[in-house]
């Protein structure tokens, strides 16, 4: 075990969350993995229709008797009836996403769910805190998917954020893949990490073989951030990625980049393997990873590099 105010909070034997990412951790296969092993598995529910997400709440009761989560980004079509499955069947943790903590702390905590809300910056990160979430993801620059769009550095953002709530428990999230990666996000001032790439390479998830294959082969220089004014993303480099950089680079509108941005999907990516002209959501982590492993290794591992990584550190 590694103790921290994550892991008491949660219940959790390690401060190693994995994180929800729509399509690979759309099912219940990835997050038992992850609960099972010791830390916190994440069930994405983002692109879910009601039965899928109800039956894969099933499997998680299930499946384990540990700490899981489910992953809500408060703009998805018909929030309103997610929320309402969440609280007739609600999960030990929720992790909320893009949008305010009002609008669903309340009727969880009434249930004894955890409440863990994603931020941003600072600002953000305060007004969570305010509004009396139970504990913060501080998502860096690095991250895949959506980082913020200031795209400050997860060794920075954690640190000022860390800072402004110290009282808050806090996981950090962007660039991490390893227990090294761990141990400096704990010296940071945060209280576990959450790996996004490293666990969309594992065997549990549920993304096409080429998806995997195409960010296995990534180093840490070949992803790119684009969409900056539609919602930014991080994704591998390819057709689409080159096609909105010139596009950026040319200086073209916001309404003219709307269009060939909303077309590619992660959807094309993620279940039918279009890694051309989808999205390839992925972090800089996935230059320092060369395998797919099985879920429940990963979090052994993790936890044994951190071990090996304090140890090494001068005393």
């Amino acid at each position: 075990m590694i103790t921290t105010r994550l892991t008491e909070l949660l219940g959790t034997e390690v401060p190693v969350v994995q994180a929800g990412m729509s399509w690979v951790s759309s099912a219940a296969a990835l997050p038992l993995a992850v609960s099972n092993a010791g830390g916190l598995g994440v069930v994405a529910a983002g692109p879910m229709r009601l039965p899928d997400l109800e039956r894969t709440l099933d499997e998680m009761t299930a499946g384990t008797d540990r700490p899981w989560a489910v992953n809500l980004p408060l703009y998805r079509g018909g929030i309103e009836d997610v929320l309402d499955l969440l609280e007739r069947r609600p999960p030990p943790v929720l992790v909320a996403s893009q949008g305010g903590p009002r609008r669903y702390l309340d009727r969880f905590r009434a249930l004894g769910t955890r409440c863990l809300h994603v931020v941003a910056g600072a600002e953000h990160a305060r007004k969570a805190a305010d509004a009396g979430v139970d504990g913060l993801v501080v998502v860096g620059a690095e991250a895949g998917g959506h980082p913020p769009p200031a795209l400050v550095t997860t060794m920075v953002l954690v640190r000022a954020v860390a800072t402004a709530v110290p009282d808050v428990p806090l996981v950090a999230s962007g660039g991490i893949a390893d227990g090294a990666g761990l141990a400096a996000v704990l010296a940071l001032g945060a209280d576990g990490a959450q790996l996004g790439t490293r666990f969309l390479l594992s065997t549990e998830a549920s993304v096409h073989a080429e998806y995997q294959a195409t960010v296995l082969a990534a180093g840490i220089d070949d992803t790119r951030t684009v969409g900056h004014g539609l919602g930014v993303i991080r994704a591998v480099r390819n057709d689409f990625t080159d096609r909105m950089t010139a596009l950026e680079q040319a200086g073209e509108s916001v309404d003219a980049r709307r269009s060939p941005f909303g077309t590619a999907t992660l959807r094309a990516a993620a279940l039918h393997g279009d890694v051309h002209g989808g999205k390839v959501e992925a972090g800089q982590s996935a230059g320092l990873i060369d395998d797919v492993s099985p879920a429940a290794e990963l979090v052994e591992r993790i936890v044994t590099e951190y071990r090996e990584t304090v140890d090494r550190l001068p005393r």
